[in-house]
């Protein structure tokens, strides 16, 4: 049972009698406990409503076109509390994480609904079975955490003594038809050779219905004291996942006509190799994971060279990133440099003093830290900046600073750029539509 906050004037449920306070029940005889049950009901072309008002119990049935929305409004998104996780993996970096930041920054959700809803990724620890044969009724899509298919390993990465077991939801989902997304965080002598070896056959039991597989390395702050003690990658041993990756993509593409299987770019960088082409990407299936984000933004920064016309020449500009992309970056910038005369780009590598040398990624780049490092300097006309240093909706870094607090401390303009290289190329040349 939820409760009604409010119902859209002139909607199907204004129009049957539905109020504001109303409790929902149930919907075409089934209970509703949260969003998923409310929107895979509702999408129905004739709903009847049981609804309680004043202790009282009564009915209302809404005939409609469908998919239609039947106009009532929640407390929440969910219609429910969200779930958080009930793991101390050893790779969290929520753990890894500095005193004294923002509450909200230190929640680690690990919600299915969410996962169907925005796309993110559930370890399946707090699921139960019934959640699992709903998921299989409504067929709904899923992205699951899974690291490694060893139970006994899964217990003890993710400290937790139930997430061996859980596995079994993997395989009863893909068994069920399930279209599955997982990710891999990938640890140095925990989870990687022989380990990953065995995880990628495992999920060869999960074809065709295993979509894509993303692997990505342990992130590794300076906040470390008492957890298990890691070790982050070289360039060696990214080179040696690498090409176990690779061994199973061709596997994989032979076998069922898709790689399935796709390292971060960061496993590229750190091995200092070459990255694959945009269509060894098919489609970008795990790009959010890191998957193709830079072949994708250098593809469409060369298409963006051909037809760009120049406004403002002169035009000096500065790049602000991770030290990872650092020389990829540059390159690109080098292109345009070339092709117009009158045109600097400064790429500048921010070492990250905020969370750690270790941690070399674009979006985790604190306020702090590019004050303390690009002060004093000729920025030129404008500092260009990634957006995901940027928190969802705001102008905030992760450590509460401020983009208007950033550029009165370097006395310049802030321009944000997306992982696309066309408004990358137009923020380095300054044109705005």
């Amino acid at each position: 049972m939820v409760k009604i906050t409010g119902v859209v004037k002139g909607s199907p449920a204004d129009r049957t009698g539905i109020a504001d306070g109303d409790i929902l029940v149930s919907m075409n005889g089934h209970d509703v406990r949260d969003v998923l049950d409310y929107m895979f009901y509702a999408a129905e072309t004739q709903v009847q409503l049981v609804l309680e008002r004043s202790g009282e119990r009564f009915e209302r049935v809404i005939c409609k076109d469908e998919y239609d929305d039947l106009g009532l409004e929640f407390e929440s998104y969910l219609m429910d509390q969200k779930m958080s996780c009930r793991n101390q993996c050893v790779f969290c970096f929520i753990d890894q994480m500095p005193p004294g930041m923002r509450k909200t920054l230190y929640f680690k959700d690990d919600d299915a609904r969410l996962s169907f809803l925005q796309g993110n990724y559930v370890t399946l620890t707090n699921m139960t079975q019934e959640d699992i044969d709903r998921i299989i009724r409504m067929r709904l899509n899923i992205n699951v955490s899974v690291h490694t298919t060893n139970p006994e390993l899964r217990c003890r990465m993710m400290h937790n003594r139930f997430a061996g077991e859980k596995l079994d939801y993997l395989w009863q989902m893909a068994e069920a038809g399930i279209q599955l997304n997982c990710q891999i965080v990938l640890c140095p002598t925990l989870n990687d050779g022989d380990e990953l070896r065995r995880t990628l056959t495992d999920f060869g039991r999960m074809m065709p219905n295993l979509q894509s597989v993303a692997v990505v390395p342990v992130g590794l702050s300076k906040y470390r004291d008492g957890l298990y003690p890691l070790v982050p990658f070289t360039k060696e041993t990214a080179a040696q996942a690498l090409d176990l990756i690779a061994e199973f993509q061709e596997q994989f593409l032979e076998k069922y006509g898709t790689r399935t299987v796709f390292p971060s770019d960061e496993f590229f960088l750190l091995a200092e190799r070459e990255l694959p082409g945009g269509d060894d990407y098919e489609g970008y299936p795990q790009y959010e994971n890191g998957v193709g984000m830079l072949r994708s933004l250098a593809d469409e920064f060369d298409a963006a060279l051909e037809d760009a016309e120049p406004e403002h020449l002169p035009r000096k500009v500065t790049i602000a990133t991770g030290y990872a992309p650092h020389a990829f970056l540059s390159a690109l910038t080098q292109k345009a440099e070339k092709q117009w005369e009158g045109l600097t780009c400064n790429v500048i590598p921010i070492r990250n003093d905020f969370f750690g040398e270790r941690i070399t990624v674009t979006g985790l780049i604190t306020g702090q830290d590019l004050i303390a490092q690009l002060k004093g300097k000729d920025l030129g006309d404008e500092l260009l900046l990634s957006s995901s240093m940027i928190r969802r909706d705001s102008d905030v870094f992760l450590d509460d600073v401020t983009i208007g607090e950033v550029e009165e401390a370097l006395q310049t303009k802030i321009r944000l750029t997306a992982n696309d290289g066309y408004e990358l190329l137009d923020a380095i040349l300054g044109i705005v539509y």
